[in-house]
C-alpha cells in the first residue's frame, strides 16, 4: 500500500499551496452598493474633499465663540437669534457679534460661526433671544472641510475585501461603481461509488453527498462561484473526464474532490490531479487532525483539491486551505480569521507535532469566553451542527488542560 507523502504542518502547506496560485487577474465593474465581499481591483483614492462645507457635529446654535467666554449657569451670555440654517441649504445668515443662528446636526454653518453651542446648554429666553450657560472654544462641535479625507487621499487597496462600511465610505465621496476582482468558478465533486444524492433513499452502505453542500457554502461566502458536478465512482478514467470536462466546458478556476484523497487502491485523485498540468501534487498529507490525508495541487494555474470524505475532515480543511487558495485566486490579500480567546472547560489529548482542530461550544461567562470541547470522529456532521467554533491544539504541543487559554476560531 502507498504511504503519505512527508506530512506538511498546516502553515507549510497553506504557503506552498499559495504559492503556486497565479491570481486570475481579471476584473470586472459592480455597483458599490452592490458590492459587500468582492476583492477590490484596483487601489481607490478620494476624488473630492469630505466634508465640502463646514458641518454642525450637534443640535444647537452656531456662534461666535468670544460671545461665549466666561458664559456658566449662574451668569449666562445672551444672544439676540438670527434665524435658522435650514438643512439640506446654504448657510445666508450671517452672524454679528452677539448673535447666534439655530443649527441642526450635519447642517451647513454660516462662515462667520466659529463654533456651535450644543441645545442642552442654552435657553430660549424670548422669541429672539437665547441664554448660553456653557462657553464653547473656536471649533467645538464643528467639522471642517476635509477633516474626513482629501482629494488624492487613498482610501483602499487592490485585494482589499469589501466590508459594509467601506461601501459606506466609497459612496459618501461619489464612488458609485467600482472594479473589483473576477469571482472564481470553483468546480465541486463527490467521489465514491457508496455516495448518494441527498434527495434520495439510502439503502444499507450507502451514504448521502453532505460535502458537496458545505464545500459550495464555504466557496460562495469566499466569494467564489460553485459549481457543484455531481457524483463520481471510484473509477479513475470516470474520475479522470469528469474533472477535464468540468475545466474544459465550465471553464472552472479551481477543482474539488472529496473523498479518495487516503492511501487505499481506490483513492485515484492524486493521480488524477497529476494528469491536470503541471506542477501536479504539492502536497499529500497535511499534519493536522481532521483532514490528515488532504491532497493540495495545482494543475495549469488552477488550484486543485482532494479532500477527506469525512465530513468534518472535508469542512475544516477547505476553511483551513480552500479559502485561502479562493482569496488567492481573487489577488485578495491572505483573510485572517479572527481567532477568539477562550478558556477550556476540559482537558484535550493530543499527539506533538499534529495541529488539532476541535469542535466546541462557546459560552460567555463573568466576562470571559469558555471553550467546551466536543469529542468526535471526523464522519459525524452534527459535531460541526452543535458546535459555535474550533479549538485549536498547536503543532508541538501534546494536548491542553482545563483551564488555560485557548486559540478558538469562531464558525459562523
Amino acid at each position: 500500500m502507498p504511504e503519505f507523502f512527508n506530512l506538511l504542518s498546516p502553515d507549510d502547506a497553506r504557503r506552498r499551496f499559495l504559492d503556486h496560485i497565479p491570481p486570475l487577474g481579471e476584473a470586472e465593474t459592480v455597483p458599490t452598493e452592490s458590492a459587500l465581499g468582492r476583492v477590490l481591483a484596483a487601489d481607490t483614492a478620494a476624488p473630492q474633499v469630505l466634508p465640502e462645507f463646514r458641518r454642525s457635529s450637534v443640535d444647537g446654535y452656531a456662534v461666535r465663540a468670544p460671545d461665549t467666554f466666561g458664559a456658566s449657569e449662574s451668569l449666562p451670555a445672551y444672544l439676540r437669534l438670527a434665524g435658522e440654517v435650514l438643512m439640506g441649504r446654504p448657510a445666508e445668515i450671517d452672524i454679528a457679534p452677539g448673535e447666534a443662528a439655530l443649527v441642526h446636526t450635519g447642517g451647513m454653518l454660516p462662515d462667520s460661526a466659529t463654533a456651535v453651542v450644543m441645545i442642552e446648554h442654552t435657553q430660549t429666553t424670548a422669541e429672539d433671544e437665547i441664554e448660553v450657560r456653557r462657553p464653547v472654544a473656536d471649533g467645538e462641535n464643528v467639522i471642517q472641510v476635509g477633516e474626513d479625507i482629501q482629494p488624492g487621499d487613498p482610501i483602499l487597496p487592490a485585494g482589499h475585501v469589501l466590508r459594509p462600511q467601506d461601501l459606506g465610505g466609497l459612496l459618501a465621496v461619489g464612488i458609485a461603481a467600482i472594479p473589483v476582482a473576477r469571482r472564481p468558478r470553483v468546480a465541486i465533486f463527490a467521489t465514491g461509488d457508496e455516495v448518494i444524492p441527498p434527495d434520495r433513499r439510502t439503502q444499507p452502505g450507502q451514504v448521502r453527498d453532505v460535502n458537496s453542500a458545505t464545500v459550495a457554502a464555504l466557496a460562495e461566502r469566499a466569494g467564489a462561484i460553485p459549481l457543484r458536478l455531481g457524483i463520481l465512482p471510484d473509477d479513475f478514467e470516470v474520475m479522470l473526464a469528469g474533472a477535464q470536462a468540468a475545466i474544459e466546458q465550465h471553464r472552472v478556476d479551481m477543482l474539488v474532490l472529496s473523498a479518495g484523497s487516503s492511501v487505499s487502491v481506490r483513492d485515484r485523485t492524486a493521480e488524477v490531479f497529476d494528469r491536470l498540468g503541471a506542477p501536479g501534487v504539492l502536497v499529500h498529507g497535511v499534519a493536522t487532525k481532521p483532514g490528515k490525508p488532504t491532497i493540495l495541487a495545482v494543475g495549469g494555474g488552477r488550484p486543485l483539491m482532494g479532500l477527506p470524505g469525512n465530513p468534518v475532515s472535508a469542512f475544516v480543511q477547505f476553511l483551513m486551505l480552500g479559502v485561502p487558495g479562493i482569496y488567492r485566486l481573487m489577488g485578495a490579500q491572505e483573510p485572517r480569521i479572527p481567532a477568539l480567546q477562550a478558556r477550556l472547560t476540559a482537558n484535550v489529548a493530543s499527539v506533538a507535532g499534529r495541529e488539532d482542530y476541535v469542535p466546541c461550544r462557546l459560552a460567555l461567562r463573568d466576562g470571559e469566553w469558555w471553550a467546551d470541547p466536543i469529542f468526535f470522529k471526523s464522519n459525524l456532521i452534527f459535531t460541526l451542527v452543535h458546535a459555535d467554533g474550533l479549538l485549536k491544539v498547536p503543532l508541538n504541543q501534546a494536548g491542553l488542560e482545563a483551564g488555560e487559554w485557548v486559540e478558538v476560531c469562531p464558525l459562523g
